[in-house]
């Protein structure tokens, strides 16, 4: 069955076209999604009131399914603030500076610890955790602090989020977009993120290691140091302490994957389950280690959590209500204001590209990894994915199969490119903990992850 697009159709396709205008001229796109929702608002219903009242009610329903996301990312930079602040995570990464003896193994321990705490802990707190300890060990065993923050960054920002298997935030918005299970896209991300990941790291340690025969780049000595521990950190726990804290942790996070295993958590189960454990870590550490004051320090973590992940999710919440608005949210934040025999106002736009143009998985697969690339560009990675799993929907109906595989594409370009590894306004925390020009780093990631995006959008067509 075939419905007649409504000028809500064509509103939405329009408004799809300003976003990814507005993002490759790097401006924001928070005005265009709210005037967005307020057209399809007032179209639908006719209604001043109504339309301006959908405004708010799409912020809310789009908060209310962001939510456990927003709260477990949140927490855990709560959590990893009090392991920084205690000095646990100097024990935790300390036996992994013994495998630190030349550039090659500098690189690739750095990137794959990198890559292992950032699934649990995300990127931007793991560099924390990280680059203070191990910046200064790379450095003496002869990599540049260039390469340190390139590890970083290609196998954090990179890698881990692009795939986000154990928070799930980035699958949770691009399922959402395409009315997917989250199973399904993070299934389907699984080979295609570690493609890309090989590809793109292998890639950048050649030139890396290239540049360094040449002498165009060379280890500098001497460093800015990078914002250590709490300088109090000593004091908080004793030795012994904070070796017990240092197994412990990550004891109990190993223990949640096997328990996501064993008992098939996925989606909201996982993240929750995560969150939880995180909670209890952060009461703990904060209580024994800062005793008298552990109340009160206990609220003030949280507090620098929740303004991290409000800030990090602040451009997310409006381009998300408005790509919400494309699916199942559009009756319920607005009305049933739909044509009879509608699905949704993509699926409508989707069936009717399939009926207008025969599209090829070639084509399908090329478009998502552009679209992604073209959201990434505002440097947030989050706040166009959901635009990504729209489109991906969309061409899935008109090719008639891979709506995961295509989802799970278009979430991998847009988290590469705008999660940090191209943009170099995305690129910060790593370029300055290793006290490098972000810019150049950008410069030193782009052909890698070019070369990596080409060959996991053809890996993609076969698995499509």
């Amino acid at each position: 069955m075939i419905v007649e697009l409504t000028a809500l159709h064509w509103i939405y396709v329009v408004f799809i076209a300003l976003i990814i205008g507005f993002m490759v001229m790097r401006r924001d796109t928070s005005l265009v999604c709210i005037v967005g929702i307020f057209l399809l608002g007032i179209t639908a219903t006719g209604s001043l009131s109504s339309s301006v009242s959908s405004i708010f009610n799409s912020f809310a329903y789009a908060i209310t399914e962001l939510l456990s996301t927003i709260l477990v990312i949140s927490i855990i930079v709560a959590m990893s603030k009090t392991l920084t602040t205690t000095g646990i995570n100097d024990v935790m990464i300390a036996p992994f500076t013994k495998l630190i003896r030349n550039p090659t193994l500098a690189y690739w321990t750095i990137g794959i610890l990198m890559m292992v705490i950032s699934w649990f802990f995300w990127p931007s707190p793991a560099v924390a955790l990280l680059g203070a300890v191990l910046l200064p060990v790379a450095i003496r065993a002869g990599l540049p602090a260039l390469g340190v923050a390139m590890a970083m960054n290609l196998f954090g920002h990179g890698i881990a989020l692009s795939g986000d298997f154990v928070i799930q935030a980035a699958p949770k918005l691009t399922a959402d977009a395409a009315g997917l299970p989250i199973n399904e896209v993070i299934n389907a991300s699984i080979p295609l993120v570690f493609v890309m990941g090989f590809v793109t790291t292998i890639v950048a340690f050649y030139f890396l290691k290239k540049d360094m025969k040449r002498g165009v780049l060379e280890v500098t000595p001497i460093i800015a140091e990078p914002e250590a521990s709490n300088s109090d950190a000593p004091s908080l726990l004793s030795k012994a302490q904070k070796r017990f804290f240092a197994i412990l942790v990550p004891v109990l996070f190993a223990i949640d994957v096997a328990a996501m295993f064993i008992l098939n958590l996925q989606g909201g189960d996982a993240t929750a389950l995560i969150g939880g454990t995180s909670i209890i870590i952060l009461i703990i550490i904060t209580l024994v280690s800062h005793r008298n004051k552990g109340l009160e320090k206990t609220t003030e973590y949280l507090i620098e959590g929740f303004q991290f992940g409000f800030k990090v999710f602040g451009p997310v919440i409006p381009i998300a209500a408005f790509f919400y608005l494309g699916d199942a949210g559009f009756t319920k934040i607005i009305g049933d204001f739909l044509p009879k025999g509608s699905q949704g106002i993509v699926n409508d736009l989707g069936i009717a590209l399939a009926n207008i143009v025969p599209l090829s998985k070639a084509v399908g697969a090329v478009t998502l990894t552009t679209v992604g690339a073209i959201t990434g560009l505002d440097g947030s990675g989050f706040s166009g994915i959901s635009l990504a799993g729209s489109v991906a929907n969309l061409f899935a109906i008109a090719i008639g199969k891979g709506a995961a595989t295509l989802t799970a594409l278009g979430q991998i370009a847009a988290i590469w490119v705008g999660g940090g590894t191209l943009v170099p306004w995305a690129l910060i925390p790593a370029a300055a903990i290793c006290n490098v020009d972000p810019f150049e780093l950008a410069r030193r990631n782009l052909v890698p992850v070019l070369i990596g995006l080409s060959v996991t959008t053809i890996v993609a067509i076969f698995l499509i």
